[in-house]
């Protein structure tokens, strides 16, 4: 009896092409995998930045609090030692005092501006992460690799974003 012959040869390459054709899917859910990882990272240094900026800005309000309680109590002084109720020099002990008090709400307002640039550029990285990890969902979704290739491009400049935060 004859075997009968079936023709697998079309069938071989009609699977071949589609799992050439999904193959790149595999790389898609590898590269947006890493992509949220750098959008997470990204949005807890971001927010790490942003509540040090927020503290800094509180030590820099305290400090000048302070710097303006001292010039009161100077001022106070001053007016003791017109009246010959107090020594003359204890004003000047406040403006002393006063120039290194400033010293340090000036340090502490240039540390929370700085803070805040870092947190900026790290909120960029992450928008750009986000943008970059749907336009990948897109792509798996309609089956375009172009629109691939365009998240890893938005994904690289988030990347450059993020290192830029980290420095």
């Amino acid at each position: 009896m004859e075997e009968i012959e079936v023709p697998t040869e079309h069938l071989h390459e009609t699977i071949h092409e589609k799992v050439g054709e999904a193959g790149w899917f595999r790389y898609v859910a590898i590269s947006t995998a890493l992509m949220a990882v750098f959008a997470a990272f990204s949005s807890l240094m971001a927010g790490h930045h942003s509540n040090e900026a927020l503290i800094d800005q509180i030590k820099a309000s305290d400090q000048w609090s302070y710097f303006q309680a001292k010039g009161i109590k100077g001022e106070i002084k001053k007016l003791q030692a017109n009246n010959g109720m107090a020594d003359a020099a204890a004003a000047g002990k406040y403006a002393q005092e006063q120039e290194e008090i400033k010293k340090s709400a000036e340090e502490a307002e240039h540390s929370s501006v700085s803070h805040l640039e870092k947190h900026v550029t790290l909120a960029r990285s992450v928008t750009l992460f986000q943008i970059a990890i749907a336009i990948s969902a897109i792509a798996i979704l309609m089956k375009r690799k172009s629109l691939w290739l365009s998240s890893l491009v938005i994904s690289l400049v988030g990347l450059v974003f993020f290192i830029m935060g980290l420095l």
